[in-house]
């Protein structure tokens, strides 16, 4: 249930979704000559599309997420296995064209082959299945050994995991497929932004993981003020980091996580 309320609940809450009802609540109040709702409503999706996509709110927001982990000074000398989450892959292409294309958050995928080669005697565990409600797609854990082996990951080493669909399944099912043993130690690879949500996830569930952030968003020196972004990514950050916060929240909510804002 939880899964598809999410689900429900972000195609509407969204920036650019959200601001798509509110102009077609301002043409129904026009219609009705309501005239100071159709203002109000037309005000309100002008605000929130012109701060995402023309200010630096997004990226604002995101400084916190992105900040909240910084990767290890230094590492063992033996890694005993890296985790990977998935959401990395164009999932409804790849399913139809067999191939492995990366979306935004690919650089999750391409650290983890860096790291893989860094240390070969770790597995690399790939965590994700399809995780949209409404299109189809292949799930990243079947996307990604094209991808990696082709990036020289030897196939005996990869764990794959394809039946999550939410990062709560990828703590939860990761822990009881790896059952990681008491000493050993996991990296585990996510955007920066999503890092703090996965590793109060992962904690939860009785993994003890080693962040290791990638695919930055930002570069953390955004001031408030006038975008320097174009205002695609303006927007897109805006709508990435609001998803983030609305889970952390959700997610302390609900107790699967610890803190709101979990901690290192």
């Amino acid at each position: 249930m939880f899964f598809y309320v999410s689900k429900i609940f972000w195609f509407f809450a969204q920036p650019l979704n959200f601001s798509i009802l509110l102009v077609a609540l301002t043409c129904g109040a026009l219609v009705l000559s309501w005239r100071r709702v159709a203002m109000t409503t037309a005000a309100c999706a002008f605000l929130l599309l012109g701060l995402g996509a023309w200010s630096s709110l997004g990226a604002l927001m995101m400084h916190p997420l992105e900040d909240r982990f910084q990767r290890p000074a230094a590492l063992p000398e033996k890694i005993d296995g890296i985790v990977v989450l998935g959401g990395g892959f164009e999932a409804g292409v790849n399913l139809v064209r067999g191939g492995y294309e990366l979306n935004s958050s690919g650089d999750r995928f391409v650290e983890a082959a860096i790291l893989a080669a860094r240390h070969p005697e770790a597995r690399v565990v790939v965590t994700g299945g399809a995780g949209d409600l409404i299109l189809d797609g292949e799930a990243d854990g079947v996307t990604a050994p094209r991808l990696l082996t082709a990036l020289g990951v030897a196939p005996e080493r990869l764990i794959l995991e394809s039946k999550s669909r939410n990062t709560y399944e990828n703590a939860v099912f990761t822990k009881e497929m790896v059952n990681a043993k008491p000493g050993e130690t996991w990296l585990l690879v996510t955007s920066a932004f999503h890092m703090p949500r996965a590793v109060g996830l992962f904690r939860k569930a009785g993994f003890d993981v080693v962040p290791w952030p990638s695919d930055y968003r930002t570069s953390g020196k955004e001031t408030i003020g006038i975008a320097h972004d174009n205002p695609l990514d303006s927007l897109q950050n805006l709508s990435v980091a609001l998803r983030e916060w609305v889970g952390l929240l959700a997610y302390w909510m609900t107790g699967r996580i610890d803190q709101l804002l979990p901690s290192p």
